[in-house]
């Protein structure tokens, strides 16, 4: 595999650049003093922001972008042989990497580097764990899935030796990298357009814990079932979070506050001196999901020497990342929330903090993500998405797909009404708007929900332009 030697900077062309993981990279690697290019569909704020810190940037995957002079070409899972300057690449004989080989090539470079996984929630702990080392002003170098407003992005480059990433475990992408702290918050079954089933992925999972070194560490939910078969003949240490006597980060009690916010009292001990601490958190984001991501944030941050003052003050004033349970405005009296939520277990937890927000009446719009996904998890889709009032369905986005399956939004729309719930499909955005438009009161809660571009519904309600924050590549996955 091609290795970077980060003290002879080179030229560096992203397939693919205006990804969310992709433009944090080519971020961090501009500011390393490397050139660097690339191509997306389509401009994006986030080509806009590459293009003004000086990068050059082509709209259309065309051959003729890839020339000579390029040293190292970076591509997506989503990229296929045959995108002409994937062919390009390889004819020419242009070293390559992964995404994620990249970086796992920068982790290489940082004596901490920080992996963030789990099939739910690495965003926003990411984010957690981001906000406290920047609070705590331990200046890390941050590669996030999601914008984050405190750093201006989803990228912030530090000098110390401290690195926090997402760790994406679809097409084993984290099995490219080199952590010498990771996080598993949970596994669940998904992305089983590649993974055969819940033990394949729950093996991958093991997989990327014994890729921590014997000085590093892993911090794992007590609640994951048959945790052992994760944790069993690790050489690192491992430390547990969860609501159980024998975890070392505990969760007791924990209180809602009656608008979906949580607060807990964390018994635990310090990971380097054995110390016992209490120290009640009190937390922004709503979800009863939030506390166990917060206590795996609040044990990364100490491996990495938070103070624990600076680790509760970040946490009381973290707000969230942009489309998770982030409130947009609000028209005619309706709130209006947008979140990314795309399986099952996430549309729970979602709707569970929606259900304790002041609203009269809650309404769901949801966008399935991908056929495969829709079609493997149809009936607990439909589980999850009664604890809403009013749903409406909107039609399936395919992102890297292109065979239905079989299925479609019409589909799932029967599954949940023969569980005795109304549920609506209207079609396009615009009739959906239309319809929210009529139908919708003083009082209510809406949330448009998905991982595609769902968000869009939203800001034409509240008559906003309309921006996307994620890769304008329909084929990208997810966590690219």
């Amino acid at each position: 595999m091609y290795q970077i030697d980060f003290q002879k900077p080179v030229h560096v062309y992203f397939v693919g650049i205006g990804g969310i993981s992709m433009s944090g990279l080519a971020e961090i690697l501009h500011s390393r003093g490397f050139r660097v290019s690339g191509s997306d569909r389509q401009a994006s704020p986030l080509t806009r922001r590459l293009e003004g810190l000086g990068m050059r940037i082509f709209y259309g995957q065309r051959e003729e972008n890839i020339t000579p002079d390029i040293d190292l070409a970076v591509f997506t899972a989503a990229i296929h042989p045959d995108n002409p300057e994937f062919a390009a690449v390889r004819r020419m004989n242009i070293p390559s990497l992964t995404r994620a080989e990249l970086l796992g090539e920068l982790m290489r470079n940082y004596d901490c580097p920080v992996a963030v996984a789990g099939t739910h929630g690495k965003t926003t702990t990411t984010s957690m764990l981001s906000e406290i080392l920047v609070v705590a002003d331990a200046d890390p170098t941050l590669s996030i899935g999601g914008m984050l407003r405190s750093v201006g992005g989803n990228v912030r480059v530090g000098r110390s030796e401290l690195f926090v990433a997402e760790a994406c475990e679809y097409t084993n992408s984290f099995l490219s990298l080199f952590p010498k702290i990771g996080i598993i918050l949970n596994i669940d079954a998904d992305h089983l357009d590649f993974f055969h089933d819940l033990d394949d992925i729950r093996r991958s999972f093991r997989r990327f814990a014994e890729l921590l070194p014997t000085d590093g560490c892993l911090i794992v939910n007590r609640g994951i079932e048959r945790l052992e078969e994760l944790t069993d003949r690790l050489t690192c240490r491992v430390i547990t979070c969860g609501d159980s006597e024998d975890c070392d980060y505990r969760a007791v009690d924990i209180a809602p506050d009656g608008s979906g916010l949580f607060s807990y009292t964390l018994q635990s001990r310090d990971p380097r001196t054995g110390e016992t601490f209490v120290s009640r958190v009190r937390l922004r984001v709503p979800g009863e999901h939030n506390v166990h991501n917060s206590m795996a944030a609040l044990a990364a941050a100490d491996l990495c020497g938070a103070p624990r003052s600076a680790s509760l003050a970040a946490l009381a004033a973290f707000e969230g990342t942009e489309r998770r349970f982030e409130h947009k405005g609000s028209f005619d009296g309706v709130t209006v929330i947008d979140d990314y939520a795309h399986h099952p277990t996430e549309i729970r937890a979602t709707l569970h903090a929606a259900q304790a927000y002041p609203h009269r009446k809650l309404w769901c719009v949801f966008q399935p993500h991908t056929y495969t996904r829709t079609k493997a998890l149809l009936h607990e889709f439909a589980e999850a998405l009664t604890l809403a009032d009013e749903l409406v369905i909107a039609d399936i986005y395919a992102a890297r797909e292109t065979d239905t399956l079989g299925v479609s939004a019409q589909v799932l729309r029967d599954e949940i009404a023969a569980l005795g719930r109304r549920c609506h499909y209207v079609g396009d955005f615009d009739a959906i708007e239309k319809f929210l438009r009529a139908n919708c009161h003083n009082g209510d809660l809406l949330i448009t929900m998905g991982a595609g571009n769902v968000n869009e519904i939203g800001e034409k309600l509240l008559q906003r332009p309309v921006f996307t924050m994620l890769s304008t590549v329909s084929t990208a996955p997810v966590c690219e």
